[in-house]
């Protein structure tokens, strides 16, 4: 009988080291996990084949590790990821273990008390103990480069292949050992990939991330441990960038409509002389609608309206007050030139449908609506309706709509 131990299997164990983590658990179910003995520790790579992250990892040293690393090492090679580490920039030629040195330092901001003493960690004991958290690895980057401890970095002068742990540098500076005895992870697989093969991964990643951060939302749970400026960043970095101005310029350019008069200075082509021509001008009527409950900040009506003004040669804005009822009196037409120092004019609640109704007792070709989106869905528009917000809230609004919503950034 083999009395041979049988081989860790980090998959058997994922679903468990999680459960305080909700959005590295919903990530987790989507990147593929093999184990190697090719590598001293763990890492992350792109499979050639597949186009898609892998997390690598030996067995024996995730084995050896307890929990609480163990977790460690899962979050820092998904971290690794979300980052686009892997395919983001790539370091200048011979600056390629320091760049990892740096990497690892940003994430292991995140991950304090949670990693093996070999990690690389801001503030602890050891040649990082002066270094800050919660930096950047661009900023670890340049911080490194001037660092007297490390004036040459082992990868000066070799073939550019990136070391991971259990590859130790040849040199020794100030006694804290080389960059590359620093670096705790394998990075190996970051650049001996197509440039294609790169991009096809990050964007099905990219995809991983953003239904990894929609689960987590859509089920109302928390994002564990991830910060609250990490998860911005996540935020950011899965949205599409959208120039709300020109999706505006848009919506009030569909929204026009043709208006025909007869003019004597145009030539009838049908009728020359004998009937007067026609003279096509296209302008739209466009329903303001600003949330007075004071979510909208000044900076966003200032930026709105600086772009409203541009565009008053295609439409005619209606400015319409409310909170929960439309304050008619205060109703006014933005004119071209028009320097309108906003006020506010109620400060009740918020109801949608107030505003809506009235748009649709008159004859606008389009609405849009500035507000924080915190009010129940309204009744729906007779003309195309869009809502402008914060980004926040544009990100998750309170109710479930088609129509477009789109995040000012002043």
């Amino acid at each position: 009988m083999s009395n041979s131990k049988e081989e860790f299997n980090l998959n058997k164990h994922t679903f468990r080291l999680l459960q305080s983590e909700p959005f590295f658990a919903a990530l987790s179910r989507r990147i593929h996990k093999t184990p190697t003995t090719a590598i001293p520790t763990a890492g992350v790579m792109i499979n050639k084949t597949t186009a898609q992250f892998e997390m690598i990892y030996n067995p024996q040293f995730m084995a050896e590790l307890s929990d609480n690393h163990k977790l460690g090492v899962l979050m820092h090679e998904f971290y690794h990821i979300i980052f686009e580490h892997v395919t983001g920039r790539l370091p200048p030629e011979g600056m390629s273990t320091m760049w990892n040195v740096a990497t690892d330092l940003a994430i292991n901001s995140h991950l304090i008390g949670k990693l093996p003493k070999e990690a690389c960690i801001p503030g602890a004991d050891g040649p990082f103990k002066d270094y800050p958290v919660g930096k950047a690895a661009e900023w670890y980057f340049s911080k490194l480069q001037n660092d007297e401890q490390f004036k040459k970095d082992p990868d000066d002068g070799d073939d550019g292949n990136e070391g991971g742990e259990g590859q130790p540098g040849d040199g020794q500076s100030g006694g804290s050992g080389s960059l590359e005895d620093q670096v705790f992870d394998n990075h190996d697989g970051w650049s001996n990939v197509s440039e294609e093969t790169k991009q096809m991964a990050k964007e099905r990643m990219k995809q991983a991330v953003a239904d990894a951060a929609k689960e987590v939302q859509s089920q109302g749970k928390s994002w564990g441990s991830v910060s609250s400026s990490t998860r911005q960043k996540i935020m950011d970095m899965i949205s599409p960038k959208v120039d709300w101005r020109k999706v505006l310029r848009y919506f009030v350019k569909t929204s026009q409509r043709s208006n025909k008069r007869s003019t004597v200075r145009r030539i009838n082509k049908r009728f020359p002389y004998i009937h007067s021509g026609k003279k096509v001008t296209r302008q739209a009527k466009i329903a303001i609608s600003i949330d007075q409950s004071g979510s909208v900040s000044d900076q966003m009506l200032a930026a709105f309206f600086a772009e409203l003004n541009s565009l008053s040669k295609y439409a005619e804005f209606t400015v319409i007050p409310f909170d929960t009822e439309v304050a008619e009196d205060k109703i006014f037409i933005w004119k071209k030139g028009q320097k309108k120092v906003w006020e506010r004019v109620l400060c009740g609640g918020t109801c949608f449908d107030a505003p809506t109704k009235y748009v649709n007792s008159q004859n606008f070709d389009g609405h849009i609506v500035l507000t924080d989106l915190c009010a129940p869905k309204p009744v729906s528009s007779k003309c195309q309706r869009m809502w402008m917000t914060d980004v926040d809230n544009a990100r998750n609004p309170y109710f479930k709509t088609t129509e477009r919503v789109i995040a000012i950034e002043p």
